[in-house]
């Protein structure tokens, strides 16, 4: 059987979902509690937008100043058209055209991308649901791949893969990331790959969580990590006492909202009719 296919920066996979789980609780000030959890089934929060606005407010700045290029040429150009003013013209404009097509698909994002992308993990129909975010920065004005599309696979087909990239950004060039691949059944060959965490270590330990309450159900998950009663606020201990900014921007993005059959069938126990 093949090695399955992993991605560039891949450092190494997480431990598999049969693998006995242990959670590290010196690190317990930096994880959030989960977002639910009851009997069947376990929630994570998952945003793969970090800061909304920027392409917004970008957008608006390089549009405006590409516009203002092209209305300075139409202004100052000749009454008798001639070529070097159409090639002036068109210059601008293509830049225009180039632009647009490359903004347009983070504004998409913007106003596309859900608030949170979470996942639910249900321990007794060994299934894990993904509301899921797609889009192809190839078809920057498609339909197709491009919205949300909610997937359920099996909890063994799943894979934990670590990432780390170095690459010139303000944040001293180090990009973590945690993937989720997913292979078809009894095989290495990965029919899908999702986003899980933005770090390495933090992903780790929330795989742990998501494993040991698959394993021995919601008694093991230690109480600093069950949900919070407010739904509206997502507190964690490093903001505790602090003055939290929130990003307006956030709200730009849809609401969850699970298709009813999926959402009924992820929070719920199979019932005696559908066991095998």
């Amino acid at each position: 059987m093949e090695t399955p296919s992993r991605g560039i920066g891949w450092k190494y996979d997480l431990p598999s979902p049969q693998i006995k789980a242990a959670l590290d609780l010196e690190v317990k000030n930096l994880l959030k509690p989960v977002s639910d959890m009851n009997e069947n089934y376990i929630e994570l929060s998952r945003t793969t937008l970090k800061a909304r606005g920027y392409w917004i407010i970008g957008s608006i700045l390089i549009s405006a100043v590409a516009l203002t290029g092209t209305i300075q040429s139409l202004y100052y150009f000749p009454p008798e058209p001639n070529l070097t003013g159409l090639k002036q013209l068109s210059f601008f404009m293509l830049i225009y055209l180039i632009i647009a097509c490359f903004i347009t698909p983070y504004i998409r994002m913007e106003f596309g991308l859900p608030q949170d992308e979470p996942i639910r993990f249900n321990r007794h129909r060994r299934k894990v649901y993904f509301y899921q975010y797609r889009f192809n920065f190839l078809k920057p004005f498609g339909k197709k791949n491009w919205g949300v599309i909610p997937v359920a696979y099996d909890w063994d087909d799943l894979t934990l893969e670590a990432y780390r990239i170095y690459a010139p950004m303000g944040n001293g060039g180090l990009k973590e990331e945690v993937k989720i691949s997913i292979c078809k059944p009894g095989t290495n060959e990965i029919i899908d790959r999702v986003f899980f965490y933005d770090d390495i270590e933090e992903g780790e330990q929330y795989w742990a969580i998501v494993r040991l309450f698959m394993q021995q159900g919601p008694e093991a998950i230690p109480d600093f990590l069950h949900p919070s009663n407010n739904k509206d606020e997502n507190p964690s201990p490093n903001t505790e006492g602090k003055i939290v900014f929130r990003n307006p921007f956030n709200r730009l993005g849809p609401e969850v909202n699970w298709p009813a059959e999926m959402d009924l069938e992820s929070r719920t126990a199979p019932i005696q009719a559908e066991q095998p």
